[in-house]
């Protein structure tokens, strides 16, 4: 990858298998071995059930930039960042990623929902590969940050899920990332937080951290982003300055007006 780039994603291809078979036995296997007819049906049903979420998607992100992602529920976007996070190996393709990660996708997915807020400060801290010491340090400003003073000693499994998405977006943040990548954690939580968090994002945008963005709302994508990729069906059709593709997406949807 060359040097003026943090993120290159060079055609890949994502493929997930929708059928999953159940209670089958030796015998089905028998069957299919001496059947050339089962065997034909088998291969036939594999195919059918195979489901490409993204397909041949490229593009590089260079140091600092804000890359935005748009598209419809089910174009590939939280597929692509989960990707371009190691979360996730693609079926083909490659991607290239120059710097420490620090992914914002389905926040709290690694707290433990019978663990208290602070013991999950320190596990999920700890996931992130911060030390005891660190957390320590960064503790009161964590708590501070998510507003949930009153309810450090709670278990999780009783908190909303704006609550947990503070929780985990001050966790999250508590460093300033080389990249970021965010899904949606914008629009989690009461109104007052949205704002706060965006500020927090400007920050680090400020700071020079390079950002891989996914929202619905346009209006955030356009205010934040340089570029932005829009994905329909997983795959590309179109990057670009961020004002010039949201507004071609939206209008495809005959949201232009609106926005």
């Amino acid at each position: 990858m060359g040097n003026d780039s943090m993120v290159k994603v060079d055609g890949v291809s994502m493929r997930f298998n929708l059928g999953i078979e159940k209670n089958y036995s030796l015998k089905q296997a028998m069957i299919e071995a001496f059947s050339a007819k089962k065997r034909a049906e088998k291969k036939a049903n594999k195919a059918k059930n195979q489901f490409w979420a993204l397909t041949d998607v490229s593009f590089d992100v260079k140091p600092g930039e804000v890359m935005g992602f748009v598209g419809t529920n089910g174009a590939g976007k939280s597929t692509l960042l989960k990707i371009v996070a190691g979360v996730m190996k693609p079926t083909k393709g490659v991607v290239e990623v120059r710097g420490n990660v620090c992914p914002m996708i389905e926040l709290g997915a690694g707290f433990d929902s019978d663990l208290t807020a602070r013991e999950n400060i320190y596990l999920n801290g700890s996931v992130m590969g911060y030390n005891k010491h660190f957390l320590d340090s960064k503790f009161d400003e964590i708590v501070e940050f998510s507003e949930l003073q009153d309810f450090m000693e709670v278990p999780v499994k009783n908190f909303s899920s704006g609550m947990i998405a503070r929780l985990a977006f001050s966790i999250a943040t508590i460093v300033d990332p080389e990249i970021l990548i965010v899904d949606e954690i914008l629009s989690v939580g009461d109104a007052a937080f949205q704002k706060k968090s965006e500020a927090k994002m400007r920050s680090l945008i400020g700071g020079g951290t390079t950002v891989l963005y996914v929202s619905h709302s346009a209006k955030s994508i356009k205010s934040l982003c340089d570029r932005v990729v829009w994905l329909d069906h997983g795959k590309v059709m179109m990057i670009g300055e961020a004002e010039t593709v949201c507004n071609e997406y939206l209008r495809s949807l005959n949201l232009l007006e609106e926005e």
